[in-house]
Order: structure tokens, then sequence, then C-alpha cells
């Protein structure tokens, strides 16, 4: 029977991405159901609808100020009552929590009337739309954090050029975590006050540091996000500089941890003359980025984990040296949902002396396709494109995951298990019901889960979910990733 593809239009209606992604999992998972999306009709989101498979022609003449349901089910039958159930889930909140509603502000003119003491505006709407709210909320005195992706890397230059002579600050875009004053902004944890400021352009990099130093006893004072591209050569660091501007001048931050992928080597040597000129201890986490000349007041860490040890004043061992190389008779296979955590991962591995692919790679590795260890970002467009991110939505792992449990050429498959606000209720178990769906032998399954017990899914339990069906959980993704190392090398009776 061929599938049917239904859309509904909603006019002038608007969620916000995080909230919309959240609803098109809901639906998706409901019986009968091929594929759907919840989107504003916004000329990129309609292709990435098109790319899907759920467009249909009432969706494409959809204005981009529109909401399209969209729906590919087995029958028509099914389709159009997937359409009245997710109708039903779009008007739930605002007919069971009208107290909410009664306050909730429509414009930031209304918010700020009714909060004077608001300071910051997290904008999540489509990219189109993410610098003109950016810059009414900079107009009105507020820093903002950019939720939105797809902004050109121009118009990012131009709004945090402007935001800098106004003394204001500009996260992102495309800044998914951030912790101000503790309070956890977007997919974050729960960790304690402290006095270690982190600035990130990585979002599950900065979860990961948080997460173990909270583990290890300390605390954060700010985690402050500034969009993956803030270290890029045409973004020149503004953001990064202006955020240690802020924790250099905050009495409550005695220690500075900086954490990205590979910076630009231009923007590399202007972050190192600011840190210089600080009084402040720094911990400098460039992962990929090996041999920078740092000033006396800072440390340079290789992993995530280290990042955060030294942040604690404490001490790290020495990477792992190199294995066998690249000729395993058994394979790693890793699938992440925080890319960061993949690039970490990678840099591990290529420093025990593997060979690594990748469909992200770092320096050093293949793209995918190429010899060695796999490493895939689930969580890149290519797996994402017009379905939420794994960390919402954790079947997009499903199935590369239950592949690798079926390949006997793998040895290890390696995994990340992501929580805090914004994340599924529980990843963990989404792991455990591949793993109880899978018969016969396999290879080992190393996780790491980043996370904390004060986070709504609870750190314990989630790995309690893991061991109880076999996988092996350590303490942090660099570990993990040792591990998995260290597999190998007992498969050669090392």
């Amino acid at each position: 029977m061929m599938a049917v593809i239904v859309n509904l239009v909603r006019k002038g209606f608007y969620l916000d991405s995080v909230g919309l992604m959240r609803m098109s999992r809901e639906i998706a998972g409901m019986d009968g159901v091929e594929d759907a999306a919840l989107m504003m009709a916004t000329p990129a989101n309609r292709e990435i609808m098109r790319h899907a498979g759920v467009l249909a022609a009432e969706g494409d003449m959809a204005a981009a100020s529109d909401l399209v349901l969209a729906v590919r089910a087995r029958d028509e039958a099914v389709a159009h009552q997937v359409l009245r159930e997710a109708e039903a889930l779009l008007d739930r909140p605002r007919r069971s929590n009208a107290e909410a509603a009664q306050w909730r502000p429509r414009s930031l003119r209304a918010a700020q009337a009714a909060r004077p003491s608001l300071n910051l505006a997290l904008i999540s709407v489509p990219g189109e739309y993410a610098v003109a709210e950016a810059r009414k909320a900079l107009g009105r005195g507020l820093d903002v954090m950019i939720f939105s992706d797809n902004v050109p890397i121009g118009d990012e230059v131009e709004l945090k050029t402007e935001a800098r002579a106004m003394g204001r600050l500009v996260m992102g875009p495309d800044c998914g975590t951030a912790i101000i004053g503790g309070a956890p902004l977007c997919f974050a944890n729960r960790v304690p006050r402290g006095s270690i400021g982190i600035v990130g352009a990585s979002g599950t990099g900065t979860q990961e540091v948080s997460c173990l130093i909270a583990r290890h006893g300390g605390g954060i004072s700010h985690a402050i996000g500034t969009g993956g591209r803030d270290l890029k050569e045409a973004v020149g660091g503004i953001t990064t500089l202006m955020a240690m501007d802020m924790l250099d001048r905050d009495p409550g931050t005695e220690t500075i941890v900086l954490v990205s992928k590979p910076p630009a080597a231009s923007v590399v040597q202007t972050v190192r003359r600011r840190v210089a000129e600080s009084g402040k201890r720094f911990v400098i986490c460039f992962l990929g980025s090996d041999g920078i000349d740092l000033p006396t007041n800072a440390v340079a860490a290789s992993t995530l984990r280290d990042a955060a040890l030294l942040a604690l004043g404490r001490t790290v061992s020495a990477p792992r040296q190199p294995g066998h190389g690249g000729g395993s008779a058994g394979r790693i296979v890793g699938l992440f949902a925080g890319g960061t955590l993949c690039a970490e991962a990678q840099i591990i591995l290529q420093r025990a002396g593997l060979a690594v692919a990748s469909n992200v790679p770092v320096p050093g590795a293949s793209a995918t396709g190429g010899p060695g260890h796999l490493l895939l970002d689930l969580g890149d467009d290519e797996y994402t494109r017009g379905r939420p991110h794994p960390m919402i939505d954790p079947s997009v792992r499903d199935e590369p995951l239950a592949a690798a449990l079926r390949d006997p050429a793998n040895a290890v498959v390696l995994i990340d298990v992501v929580l805090g606000h914004g994340g599924h209720a529980d990843p963990a178990g989404a792991v455990a019901d591949v793993l109880k769906r899978h018969r016969g032998p396999g290879p080992v399954v190393v996780a790491s889960v980043t996370g904390t017990d004060e986070d709504p899914q609870g750190l314990a339990g989630q790995i309690a979910r893991l061991e109880a069906v076999g996988v092996e959980v350590q303490p942090s993704n660099a570990d993990a990733a040792e591990a998995a190392c260290a597999h190998l090398d007992q498969t050669h009776g090392r």
C-alpha cells in the first residue's frame, strides 16, 4: 500500500522550534506514521520537509509565518486522525496552563513591562527572522542568546559588531547551551554554583565540562555560549572576547575555561593576548589544537575531561601512547548525539594510533568512507534534516545502532548519552530498548553519560538503565573512548 502525505496549515501560528521538535517526535511515534514534521513554513523549512518526503501542496503554498503540520502515514484515515491528534497537542498547553498564558508576554516590550529587571532575551525563531528579533532586543538594552540556526555568517558578524558597540553580548547564532547565574538555558544541566566560568563555542563540550566539574565537587559561576562559528576568522571571536571580559570582571569567577573545536589560527593569537592581560587563571581546551604557546596564567587541556580536572586544580594523566595502528581485527563504531563528544573521541583514537573516519572529521581523520574506525555525529544535518536532534529524539540512533550490533566486523560500539534540560526524558532507555531487541552475539557497547543527579532524567538512574542491559558505562566521554581502544588491545592479546 502506498503511503499518504497530508499537510495542515495553521495561519499565523507560532511556536518555538524546541517545542515543535518535541511535538514532531511525539507525532512521528504514533501508530501508522512513517514520518512527521511540525515546522514554520519558511523557505528553508519547506525545503527540509520536501527532502524528508512529508511536504504536500498545502504546505508548499504556506507563508513563512504559518505553521505546517506534515504527516506521511500508511493510509489517509491514519493521516487525518494523526493530524487531529497533532492539533490537540498544539492546543493542549494553552488550555491546560491558562494561568501561565495570562502573563506570558507576546512581545519583548510586553515582557519588559511585566519584568523590568529582565536583561537577557532568548531568541528561538526561524533563522530568517532571528537577526531582526535580536536587533529589537539589543535596542531595548538586552543581551541576546540566539538558539536559531541558518543565520548567514555575514549577518552574524554585523550583529555582533553592532552589539559590541552597544556594550551588549550576543550568544550565538546556533547557541544551544548556557548557564547564567545558575539558570540553565536551552540544552544545559543542573550544576552547583561555584568559582569556575566557562566560555564555550561548543554546546555538548560545555555540558560535558560543567557536569564533570560538578561531579568532582566544583561549581560553575556562569557558562557563556558563543555559537559554533565565533572563533572562525570571519567573526574573530567577538563573543568569546566579550565573555572573557565579563568573567574577568566577575568577582565570583576565579578560573575561566575556554572550550572549542579548533579555532582559526589568527583568532588563537587574539585570544592568547587577551588571556595574558588577565589576572585570572585559564584552562584552554581547543580540541585538536596542540602546541599552543600559552601565557603563564594558562594551561592547555587536550580533552574535555582534562579541562574539568585542570579547572579544579587536579592533575591529569599523560595521553595514551600509540597502540597497534590501523591494523586491528575489529572496528570501533561511534554513534554520537554530541558533535564535540564525537570530535573528542576522534582525537583520542588518533592519539592511540588508530585511523579514524567521520562525517565530521577532525584534522587528521578521513571523511566517511575512508579507512579506519568510524565515528559519526548523528546530530549533523545529514541525519537531522526534517527531524529533531538526537538529544531530543534519540530514535535517530536506533537503526544505526541496531546495524552496528549486527555487523560482525565491529568489536566495539561507542555511544554518548546526554542529559539535561531540553533533552529527551529517557535517552538511556531508548538505547536499552535497541539492545534488548538485538539477538545473538555482538560487539562490546561502551558509553558515557553527560549529566548530573540534579538533571530531570537523573544521572544514577540513566547509568543503571544502561548497565542493566550490559553496557559498560565510563565516567566521561574521554574515558569511554580510551576504554574502546583498550578493548581492541584485548582483542589482540596485548
